[in-house]
């Protein structure tokens, strides 16, 4: 299928994050412009809080559309949804894992510094399996300066792990990588998008009430999505293989889901899936190019089973260029694309000082949940079922065109008004959420379910469990 480009204009020197790029990949007018203190942000050399508010008004707008309000009605607090790019929940009695790994991290290297992400087993041993060190992170630390950035990464990264070399922005923007993803669409169409509005929402209040969603991503932007359109009433699904886990992460993002576990290498399994898909009306998934077919689930597969499905899909370094089936991460996109880099020499640090949050995960996410929404409208409208992609280095180009002169002021602390006044009975105790950042009046986010393990639920849909 032939994925088309939507050209848009990016942002001016001055910071102000480009609303109108964002606007133009979704098919969109440019919005007036939008209320909210820019004076004040996260603690960052990049417009992280523009980014946020960014593309949380993108998919309010969309939400909008779906329930026939006008896009002026939507309100986002800029402040909120900055936090909203980091942890959401606040334990009451009990606390979250580590979300890191002891031995992820970044070290210096031969000839500069590289990230190594270890937080699955499998990505661990890769990178102890290359170095050839026990798990210890001064062994690992004392091999690393034999390397050079770009060798141990390759190696690592053709050992199955995950590995990044501090780049700097001029390098990335050198680097084939980073020239394929400048030429990339910020969300690429299967078809070019009509100009209807949307059709009624089925719901009153909950424009995405019966929605089925069929959730196969991991850490961390996919889960953002998801958890968005849970939010406005989907229905969804989250499937995990078996020996997957993410502890540390799982208490914030599976809030508003179920979750199921299947081994799509099992033939029953892969039965269950393919009954699943059928009877979806979207399917959100991060796995590589080429992973799902591998498993006979290719995209002409899938639309010959469900030919009314909407498939949103992502990676990390982009689906062009010789890094396009690379294993990637937040973290590591931040070292690869530059953005530690620029922190570091900004900030006259001696290591990496990468942005305070993961926020290509969570802009991407709000990206994704914003394209679902879109695609939602015009299939209710009478138009075809859409495809995008999207990825984590395209974002990342997005925000490297809204650098700051200088860091802005900090936002107020976090207070106790900030959070819901309902207590969220989570598999792992009480806790309370960080109210909900986007607005608008008649349509109400919530979270029908509290956060939940992973492969706790039965893999089928709401109204098949009774």
């Amino acid at each position: 299928m032939c994925y088309r480009r939507v050209m848009f204009a990016m942002s001016d020197p001055s910071g102000r994050f480009p609303f109108e790029a964002i606007s133009g990949a979704l098919g969109r007018d440019p919005p007036p412009r939008l209320s909210g203190d820019d004076r004040r942000g996260l603690a960052a050399w990049f417009d992280v809080s523009g980014l946020a508010f960014a593309c949380l008004s993108a998919a309010g707008r969309e939400i909008a559309a779906l329930a026939g309000a006008a896009y002026g009605e939507v309100s986002v607090d800029r402040r909120l949804a900055s936090f909203w790019f980091g942890w959401t929940l606040r334990p009451e009695g009990w606390s979250t894992p580590a979300a890191w790994d002891p031995l992820a991290g970044d070290y210096p290297c031969g000839d500069g510094w590289v990230r190594l992400h270890t937080n699955a087993p499998r990505h661990r041993q890769a990178a102890l399996d290359v170095l050839g060190t026990p798990a210890e992170r001064a062994a690992v630390a004392a091999a690393l300066l034999h390397w050079s950035g770009e060798a141990i990464e390759e190696a690592v990264a053709a050992a199955g792990g995950c590995a990044a070399a501090m780049r700097s922005e001029a390098a990335w923007a050198l680097h084939p990588q980073g020239q394929a993803v400048a030429r990339e669409p910020l969300i690429a169409w299967s078809q070019p998008l009509p100009a209807c509005a949307g059709g009624a929402a089925p719901t009153a209040g909950r424009p995405l009430g019966g929605l089925r969603v069929l959730d196969l991503t991991r850490v961390l932007a996919g889960p953002v999505a998801t958890r968005f359109l849970a939010a406005y009433g989907a229905d969804v699904l989250r499937i995990d293989p078996p020996d997957w886990d993410e502890p540390g992460v799982a208490p914030d993002v599976s809030v508003g889901k179920r979750c199921a576990g299947l081994d799509l290498t099992r033939q029953p399994d892969r039965a269950v899936f393919t009954a699943l898909l059928s009877r979806a009306d979207v399917l959100v998934h991060g796995y590589r190019p080429g992973a799902l077919s591998g498993l006979g689930f290719s995209e002409d597969e899938r639309r010959a089973l469900n030919p009314r499905l909407i498939d949103v899909t992502l990676n990390a370094y982009g689906w062009t260029g010789p890094l396009a089936g690379r294993r990637g991460f937040d973290s590591l996109l931040q070292m690869s694309a530059g953005f530690a880099h620029t922190g570091m020499i900004r900030e006259g640090a001696d290591r990496p000082a990468p942005l305070p949050v993961q926020a290509l995960d969570h802009a991407t996410g709000y990206l994704m949940a914003a394209a679902v929404i879109r695609a939602v409208g015009v299939l209710r409208c009478g138009g075809p079922a859409l495809s995008a992609r999207l990825s984590l280095a395209r974002t990342a180009a997005l925000l490297a065109e809204a650098a700051l002169r200088e860091r802005p002021a900090p936002f107020a602390p976090e207070t106790i008004a900030d959070l819901d006044e309902a207590h969220e009975a989570t598999d792992w105790g009480p806790a309370r959420r960080l109210r909900f950042p986007v607005n608008l009046p008649g349509v109400e986010a919530r979270f029908d379910r509290p956060a939940t393990r992973l492969r706790s639920s039965p893999a089928a849909w709401t109204e098949e469990t009774g």
